[in-house]
């Protein structure tokens, strides 16, 4: 321990959250001497997996408003983007069928990742890839109430041209309207249609809908639930390019999905891919370690004091943004669910792999909720299980309507043999909107950076990279070459079955 403080870091990364890993993995060739710290026992911070005794001590970590987030300047405290955490269980869970907590893996950052996403071109130019197992996102659903006498259903958004002509519940008229919308937003960006949504790039995508398109309701609920949007109130520029995104996603890596997800626990199996390429580059670890920064004798470097009682300088410090109070927030509920739900998880196109993660849209609730569901095949969860994650804007009665929103799900989706209590695990939680640009300030002359948390989005932003690249260019200064950033050919002696990161 006492040789890390022997000579001064170029940069101390605090956090083992995507970004920092990925700042880290970045760096990891540039021949610069790199320190990462993360005040958990285990990666990936806000973006981390969870066992079940996780859970349980991120629950009391983060149980109220604010926390201590790893770095702190003196002896000021850091506001969490995380918040208002808890977990529930019932009384006989392991009777009903819980398991050990190391048989369960609940991701905090549960996204899924489009096939046109910059995150995949960075991890193939990388050569990190190799160490990420993807899985198929398959269909996306709407929730419909009971009425008329019928029972709660689950039905399918019809997401592609072949996908409307092969549907039986629209009607021929409405599948015309259908089509040519889906024939406009594919090209939406050209001069040729631009004009026609210009003007109003800023009103509500459904509005637009129903003037340009004529669309009727239950589409309109279909197409609006494509953008993924939170609010239910998506603008005509940022619903068009949602659905731009998911139509020409499809078909890049197979047939019949848009979207992949990584096994073992979403974002935070790609931040700790990178923390393992970061260490063979040369990078040091070290978890459960908070650090206090301070002004240095030198002005020229910052002095961080560690939680294990070492003292380290660095030229640079990284570390992740702190929450703003009043800040717009988002509501997770987590659960495991005693049954697979297999009617999600259907082959529909001929060769498509079996798909692992479902999309459904509740829009009939006060403020839309979506879940994604995932499948035992994601890692996450014993055969027989799934893991259901639900999100909405964060509000007063925000927890109590997503636990309402898992009772339907599972009243519309389980089958008929599991019992009416299906849930065995909850963990319930909030997560602050941040700001989205990289914020940089000094200490002393000292260069200290901060990150913006990732979008509260249930889809990965390709805008998250920006403040990465942003960051490793100035931890670079004039070494900074943008063509090779994260550019790397493959370690002598390896070739592509090689298992070049262990």
């Amino acid at each position: 321990m006492e040789s890390l403080g022997e000579e001064p870091w170029d940069v101390v990364i605090c956090g083992t959250g995507l970004q920092q890993s990925l700042l880290a993995l970045a760096l990891s060739r540039s021949k610069k001497r790199v320190l990462h710290t993360d005040p958990n026992d285990y990666y990936g911070q806000h973006e981390a997996a969870l066992t079940l005794q996780d859970a349980e001590s991120f629950a009391a970590k983060y149980a109220g408003s604010s926390s201590s987030e790893g770095v702190s300047e003196g002896d000021g405290m850091k506001q969490s983007v995380l918040r208002n955490a808890t977990v529930w269980k019932p009384d006989d869970a392991e009777a009903q069928g819980l398991k050990f907590p190391r048989a369960y893996s609940l991701a905090l950052a549960p996204q899924i990742i489009h096939t046109k996403s910059k995150l995949l071109s960075s991890l193939v130019s990388s050569r990190a890839y190799r160490q990420v197992e993807f899985l198929a996102v398959g269909s996306f659903f709407v929730y419909e109430p009971a009425k008329d006498g019928s029972v709660p259903k689950l039905s399918r958004i019809p997401s592609s041209r072949e996908d409307v002509f092969s549907s039986q519940s629209i009607p021929a008229r409405s599948k015309r309207s259908l089509m040519k919308f889906l024939k406009f937003v594919l090209d939406f960006e050209s001069d040729d249609q631009k004009p026609l949504w210009e003007g109003q790039a800023d009103t509500p995508l459904a509005d637009f809908l129903t003037t340009q398109f004529k669309l009727e309701d239950d589409l309109k609920r279909y197409v609006v639930a494509l953008t993924l949007a939170l609010d239910g109130k998506v603008s005509v520029q940022s619903g068009l390019a949602a659905i731009n995104r998911h139509l020409t996603s499809i078909g890049m890596f197979g047939p019949g999905f848009c979207a992949v997800y990584p096994k073992w626990g979403g974002l935070s199996e790609i931040a700790q891919v990178a923390c393992r390429a970061g260490a063979v580059g040369g990078g040091i670890y070290m978890l459960d370690t908070t650090s206090t920064m301070k002004p240095s004798r030198d002005n020229d470097k910052a002095s961080l004091e560690l939680s294990n009682d070492v003292a380290v300088e660095a030229n640079s410090v990284v570390s992740g943004q702190e929450a703003t109070v009043g800040t717009k927030a988002i509501s997770r509920l987590v659960a495991v669910v005693k049954s697979p739900l297999k009617s999600l998880f259907q082959v529909l196109v001929e060769g498509a792999p079996a798909p692992a993660v479902a999309v459904v849209a509740l829009s009939n609730m006060p403020s839309p909720i979506y879940a994604l569901i995932h499948s035992s095949d994601t890692g996450e969860c014993p055969v027989g299980q799934c893991v259901v994650y639900l999100t909405t804007l964060a509000t007063v009665g925000s927890k109590h309507a997503l636990k309402q929103a898992l009772d339907m799900l599972v009243s519309a989706a389980v089958e008929s043999d599991v019992s009416a209590s299906p849930c065995l695990y909850q963990l319930y939680y909030e997560q602050v909107f941040g700001d989205r640009t990289l914020t940089t300030d000094k200490l002393g002359t000292t260069p200290i950076f901060s990150l913006p948390p990732l979008s509260a989005t249930l889809a990965f932003e390709d805008s998250d990279l920006e403040a990465v690249k942003s960051a490793w260019g100035l931890v670079l200064g004039d070494e900074a070459d943008e063509e090779t950033y994260l550019v790397f050919e493959d370690r002598e002696g390896a070739d592509a079955e090689d298992e070049i990161y262990e």
